[in-house]
């Protein structure tokens, strides 16, 4: 019996779900729509009409010593962050999709427990548990902090990859002779490494765009490019920092891009 795709559907049941989707898009693109082309106006404003076309802003942010620093920052931090949750994250997945893994659903439970405890309660409990061993105001603890939310997301992408993988096919690695980390590079790595590159976009991008941890956790040499927007709302309010939140748009649209023709070609 063949699958029904949406086309197959009667108009009376694809229209409103068609209707959902487009709300749905509204609401994400109609406010970056209206917020990013503040970013070009000549003068220091957040309201329209713009006074006129200008790159001034985005010159600001890129010459400012601050605003620089916490890109770079932003950068660095996102970069170690997604590398070590990739990492765990895989790892984890590949032991907790095993049906004889000890207590499974909770410990599943547990590693993406993150992704639903406000993020102020983790960032006060980690603030807590970094204090007796001088994490806290360090590069070191803002990106374990990171990585704490950013590992759940490589887990559930790595989790969905690996229940559509055939693991009699590392049974046959082993049979000609391969050992686990051989059979681990050359024959599942390959095969999952679609989900695992969507788990390290998304691992980069929820460091990239994470404030409220680094209130706690970063000190004044982590300032962080969220950090500083978040700063230059209570400081100095101009569109230097919709010209930042532009750039941090454009720099996840490229990763999106760039993972999806990757998985297309694959």
């Amino acid at each position: 019996m063949s699958q029904k795709t949406y086309s197959d559907l009667p108009p009376v049941v694809r229209l409103p779900l068609y209707g959902f989707t487009v709300v749905v898009l509204a609401l994400l693109i109609v406010p970056l729509a209206a917020a990013l082309p503040i970013a070009f106006n000549s003068e220091p404003w957040f309201r329209y009409p713009l006074g006129g076309f200008s790159w001034r802003w985005f010159e600001h942010l890129l010459s400012s010593p601050l605003w620089r620093s916490a890109i770079v920052n932003s950068v660095i931090i996102a970069t170690l962050t997604m590398i070590l949750a990739t990492a765990l994250g895989t790892l984890a997945a590949i032991g907790l999709v095993n049906p004889r893994f000890p207590y499974r659903n909770a410990v599943m439970t547990l590693t993406i427990s993150p992704m639903v405890v406000p993020v102020v309660v983790l960032g006060l409990g980690l603030f807590i548990c970094f204090s007796p061993v001088g994490l806290n105001y360090s590069y070191v603890g803002v990106i374990l902090a990171h990585t704490v939310l950013a590992t759940p997301f490589v887990v559930v992408t790595v989790t969905a990859t690996l229940t559509r993988f055939d693991f009699r096919l590392m049974q046959a690695a082993a049979n000609l002779g391969a050992g686990k980390v051989m059979a681990f590079r050359t024959v599942m790595l390959p095969i999952i490494s679609p989900g695992v590159a969507a788990g390290a976009v998304f691992a980069f991008a929820a460091s990239f765009d994470e404030v409220v941890m680094v209130l706690f956790i970063a000190g004044p040499d982590q300032r962080t490019l969220p950090k500083q927007m978040f700063t230059g709302l209570r400081e100095q309010l101009d569109p230097t920092i919709i010209a930042a939140a532009g750039l941090m748009v454009v720099l996840t649209g490229i990763l999106l891009a760039v993972l999806h023709f990757s998985s297309k070609r694959r």
